[in-house]
């Protein structure tokens, strides 16, 4: 299941709004076949790990998925009933299914036809992969990744608006790794008319896939100068405004009711996921990431500390906004973990529900 794992993370950026799925197959204790879901709307883990087999044989043996088999018709057909007809003796889910239209009913069909069937090997790492897929398929909104680069005492650019660089080169290319990763990056106007950054994925060694651009406009104060509007890419950039401007210069605009601090964040996640995106980084800057935490849409964080201090009370901090009156408000966050890359210390946690 540990190698199902590792095969399901290479489609990472690439299936949405499919899961990660990696499948292995072994009969008398050797590894006859594995393969993992490649791209949304092409062949199934499953199958994939069949074909790879010799003459497509799996009589007997025993399948490793990180996912159960699935059970409906999409845009492929369903993998349970796939590998009912090829009889192997078992099949072995890290976790079911969270979709509505499958939930169990894979597994009930395989031990239906005699095939002995085990879930919740390796069931927390199974999740924690497809944390999107479990998210954006249970409740129609995005997983959102608040991001941010500071340094440690907690600003993002100095007095003067200047942020060029606040993390080293290997922190900025482990952020191009997530952007590569999820459907869609947002940013607020103040972040592109001080930084001007292009939003794009430049990735070592391979070509990157560039997120949806979403940009955050509440006073009408973008310019078509901008470079997010004038890439040469197949992903789109679209504004998220209150104002009646035009945008002439954007792909799409998005009108949308005025919320705290700007746009309502809530309404923006409900209108992205109904777009079928199903997760979204959002990059800053501070008052972006206030009015995200504010309306309760960051599922996670990724916080890039620099050993640098700005210092200063009119420099510019990670999350701006009015902020929490008592230490007992602040928003909590769970399974924090620390790790070096390059000069930088990147922090990542998981925001704690009420």
């Amino acid at each position: 299941m540990a190698r199902a794992l590792l095969l399901a993370g290479r489609g990472r950026g690439r299936t949405s709004p499919n899961p990660m799925v990696g499948c292995v197959i072994v009969r008398d204790g050797a590894v006859i076949g594995e393969g993992w879901h490649e791209r949304a709307g092409e062949a199934h883990a499953e199958v994939n790990a069949v074909f790879n087999c010799p003459r497509g044989d799996i009589a007997g043996a025993t399948v490793y998925v990180t996912l159960e088999p699935c059970s409906h018709h999409g845009r492929t057909g369903p993998c349970a009933e796939y590998l009912a007809a090829a009889r192997p003796a078992r099949v072995v889910a890290a976790m079911v299914d969270p979709n509505p239209q499958v939930a169990g009913r894979g597994l009930a069909l395989l031990a239906a036809a005699g095939i002995q069937t085990e879930c919740g090997v390796l069931e927390t790492e199974a999740h924690r992969l497809n944390e999107v897929f479990v998210k954006y398929i249970t409740t129609g909104l995005p997983f959102v990744v608040a991001k941010c680069a500071m340094t440690l005492d907690g600003k993002i650019a100095t007095r003067t608006g200047h942020s060029r660089w606040v993390s080293g080169p290997a922190a900025r290319l482990r952020t191009h790794e997530l952007r590569d990763s999820l459907d869609a990056i947002m940013v607020g106007s103040r972040t592109l008319l001080l930084d001007d950054p292009s939003l794009t994925t430049r990735v070592e060694g391979r070509t990157g896939k560039d997120p949806i651009r979403i940009v955050l406009d509440s006073g009408g104060a973008l310019d078509p100068g901008r470079k997010v509007f004038h890439q040469e890419s197949a992903s789109p950039t679209w504004i998220a405004t209150t104002s009646e401007a035009a945008y002439l210069f954007a792909d799409d605009v998005l009108r949308l009711a005025p919320g705290p601090g700007g746009v309502d964040m809530l309404r923006l996640m409900q209108v992205l996921g109904e777009r079928g995106v199903t997760s979204l980084l959002i990059e800053g800057g501070g008052t972006t990431l206030a009015s995200a935490f504010e309306a309760g849409v960051v599922d996670k964080v990724c916080f890039f500390i620099a050993p640098k201090i700005i210092g200063g009370k009119d420099a510019v901090t990670a999350v701006e906004g009015v902020g929490k009156a008592k230490m007992d408000e602040a928003v909590m966050l769970r399974d924090m973990q620390c790790e070096v890359v390059g000069g930088d210390l990147m922090v990542t946690a998981y925001v704690i529900r009420d």
